[in-house]
């Protein structure tokens, strides 16, 4: 019967969708709800004079939100606010803390209707794929968001401020290993996915409104730090010369754990170039495009580890916008995986394995922090660096001479306000 079930997903209706969902998270402690009257006793288990757990509570009041949505419903209907950079850069600091308040409140009505968004996303996932214990506990994960943020009370001093940016920070860390637990769920199921289309849409809508509600979030808790050089997240003048020194360093040294040896990085072009920018994107993407680089140079000199071509990183800047070259001489893609690069959860361990030398490039995962961790087999890493510089209205591309090396190319706007700029 679970069989016909599944195979009859798009058929079933949403009650029973809700149903089978529920039956899949109730706790093996949960008991029934108690009913009103003398014969509610009847239905109490004999276990619930111990009691509940904070966590089986807090698990129980999820699963009733499952298939009782009606907040989320509505919420899921409103349009999202978006701000542009240049608006949050200018929008200045007021001695009495006024601006403080301002986004609190800000955040307070947003924050509900873009995780009410993502909610309605996983609701459309397929039923099968919906059903994944690693990807139902993701959506749980925003389901209780929504609740702890829609009961919060209205921000109407600095007290419950105070308060909220508690909550904010709580649910940040909550958070913080959905990428890579969407990644895991997404992998387990695979072999349910019948349109790629259909999971490549949701999770990059998935993916870039969390970078998003993180940017926003951390933005608030970063106002209330007292630092000359950012307002909030922005950086009044950001140095990429810098920023790529520091993910060089950190490439390095897990190339350096793995192989033994790691290519030198030389970093060119407008080194000198400063300007307003948000840190948290790149602290995301670099990463991930240098780890790339290294390993594809270090893999296709196996037989000389300890002499092997550099990595040149090349800064251009412009008033429109700034453009970031990796250029490595790892031997470049193989023809017959050019095309799935930028695909999710294609990755190239079954060709390493069977021949250690090909190049086993692009399989690794952003991870959810600010620093990113050399986990492979997952095929996250480029299509998720394509989907954020896109939402921050750039792009990431990739040029392969098959023989010789890949340059990958990350264009990012300006937000100075100058230009047309994206909204977060």
């Amino acid at each position: 019967r679970t069989g016909q079930l599944c195979s009859r997903s798009r058929l079933a209706p949403k009650c029973v969708r809700d149903l089978w969902v529920n039956l899949l998270l109730v706790p093996a402690t949960k008991t029934s709800p108690p009913m009103s009257g003398a014969g509610s006793q009847r239905f109490r288990s004999t276990s619930s004079a111990q009691g509940f757990s904070e966590l089986a509570r807090e698990r129980s009041k999820t699963v009733t939100s499952f298939y009782n949505q009606s907040a989320i419903d509505v919420s899921a209907e409103k349009a999202s606010v978006r701000l542009t950079l240049a608006t949050l850069l200018y929008s200045g600091k007021s001695p009495d803390g006024h601006h403080i308040l301002s986004s609190a409140k800000y955040l307070h009505k947003e924050l509900p209707v873009r995780i009410a968004h993502r909610i309605k996303g996983f609701r459309s996932l397929p039923f099968i794929i919906g059903c994944n214990p690693t990807i139902l506990q993701v959506h749980e994960l925003y389901i209780r968001a929504y609740h702890m943020l829609s009961d919060f009370p209205q921000i109407t001093d600095q007290e419950a401020e105070a308060r909220f940016c508690k909550l904010v920070q709580q649910l940040l860390d909550d958070h913080k290993d959905v990428v890579t637990n969407l990644a895991q769920g997404f992998k387990e199921c695979r072999r349910h996915i019948q349109d790629e289309t259909i999971i490549r849409n949701f999770l990059d809508t998935t993916l870039c409104s969390r970078l998003g509600i993180r940017m926003l979030a951390t933005h608030h808790l970063a106002l209330h730090e007292d630092n000359p050089d950012f307002v909030g997240i922005i950086c009044r003048r950001l140095s990429p010369k810098k920023i790529i020194e520091k993910w060089v360093d950190f490439a390095r040294r897990l190339c350096e754990h793995q192989y033994g040896n790691s290519p030198r990085v030389r970093i060119n072009g407008h080194v000198v170039a400063r300007f307003p920018f948000i840190p948290l994107p790149l602290d995301y993407i670099l990463p991930e495009l240098l780890k790339n680089a290294m390993r594809a140079t270090m893999e296709s000199h196996l037989d000389t580890p300890y002499n092997v071509p550099d990595v040149v990183v090349t800064i251009a800047n412009n008033d429109i916008d700034f453009v970031i070259r990796i250029s490595d001489r790892g031997g470049g893609i193989p023809h017959n995986i050019i095309e799935k690069v930028m695909d999710y959860h294609f990755s190239t361990a079954e060709e390493s394995a069977q021949d250690p030398r090909m190049n086993n490039i692009f399989n690794t995962i952003t991870n959810s922090g600010n620093q990113s961790n050399p986990m492979h087999g997952f095929g996250f890493g480029l299509p998720t660096s394509r989907a954020y510089a896109e939402y921050l209205g750039g792009s990431l591309s990739v040029q392969s001479m098959q023989g010789i090396g890949t340059d990958v190319y990350l264009r990012l706007r300006h937000i100075d306000g100058k230009g047309e700029s994206f909204r977060v």
